[in-house]
C-alpha cells in the first residue's frame, strides 16, 4: 500500500508541473503581409496603389484582425476582419513616406506585422524667389527642400558656382532646408541665385532674385 501511495504522490506531482508550465493559451498564429512574415519597407511612388493582405496562417479557429495606420485603428468593413484582412493605400503623396501599416491578431495584439512605406521622389523646392533689400542690410536665402532618397544641395549664383566669401556668406543647410545668409548686402551681391537640388532621382533647381538697392541719402 505504501509502495502504490508514493507512485500516486510522485504521478500528482508531475501532474501539478505539467499544468503550471502549460500556457493559459497558446498563441501558434502567423500573420503575413502580402506573403511576408517579418516587418518589411515596401518601395512605392506619389499617385500609386498599394495593397496590403494580413493573413492568419496556423490558425484553429476564426481569428479577428486589426488594421492601424500609425497609432491610429483603420475602419474595416464587417467581411474583412476574419481570417484575411486587406487595406487600400491609395494616392499616394510624398507626405505618406515612413507612413506605417501595422496588422494585429485581435485577441492577441502582441502578434503584429508591419509595412513601412518607402515613396521616392525627385526633389521639390519652395521658397520666397524675390527679395528688394538696401545696401548694408542682411538678408537670408530660404530654400526649403523634400526629396526621397536625400538631395545634395549647394547654392550657385548667375549660373557659376556660389564662391563664398568668409564673413559675408553663411550657408547652413538641414534635411529640409538650404539657407544662405549674406551679411552687410553689397551692390556686388545684386543678381540671380540658383538653389540646386541633385538626386539620384532628378536634378532639380529653384532661382532666387536678389534686387540690392543704394542706400538711401541721410541714411
Amino acid at each position: 500500500m505504501a509502495w502504490k501511495h508514493s507512485v500516486i504522490m510522485q504521478m500528482g506531482r508531475f501532474l501539478l508541473l505539467v499544468i503550471l508550465f502549460l500556457p493559459c493559451e497558446m498563441t501558434s498564429s502567423v500573420l503575413t503581409v502580402n506573403g511576408k512574415t517579418e516587418n518589411y519597407i515596401l518601395d512605392t511612388t506619389p499617385g500609386s496603389q498599394e495593397s496590403l493582405i494580413c493573413a492568419v496562417q496556423n490558425h484553429t479557429r476564426e481569428e479577428e484582425l486589426l488594421w492601424y495606420r500609425e497609432a491610429g485603428r483603420v475602419d474595416l468593413k464587417s467581411g474583412n476582419k476574419i481570417n484575411s484582412s486587406s487595406v487600400c493605400v491609395s494616392s499616394i503623396s510624398e507626405n505618406d513616406n515612413g507612413i506605417s501599416f501595422t496588422c494585429r491578431l485581435g485577441r492577441d495584439q502582441s502578434v503584429s506585422i508591419s509595412v513601412v512605406l518607402n515613396v521616392t521622389f525627385p526633389p521639390l523646392l519652395s521658397g520666397n524667389d524675390f527679395q528688394t533689400v538696401e545696401e548694408g542690410s542682411n538678408v537670408k536665402l530660404d530654400c526649403n527642400v523634400k526629396a526621397n532618397p536625400q538631395a545634395q544641395m549647394m547654392w550657385y549664383k548667375n549660373s557659376s558656382l556660389l564662391d563664398l566669401e568668409k564673413s559675408h556668406h553663411q550657408i547652413q543647410q538641414t534635411s529640409e532646408s538650404l539657407q544662405l545668409s549674406i551679411t552687410k548686402v553689397k551692390k556686388s551681391d545684386n543678381g540671380t541665385y540658383s538653389c540646386i537640388a541633385k538626386s539620384p532621382l532628378k536634378t532639380e533647381s529653384l532661382d532666387f532674385h536678389l534686387i540690392v538697392k543704394a542706400l538711401r541719402e541721410g541714411q
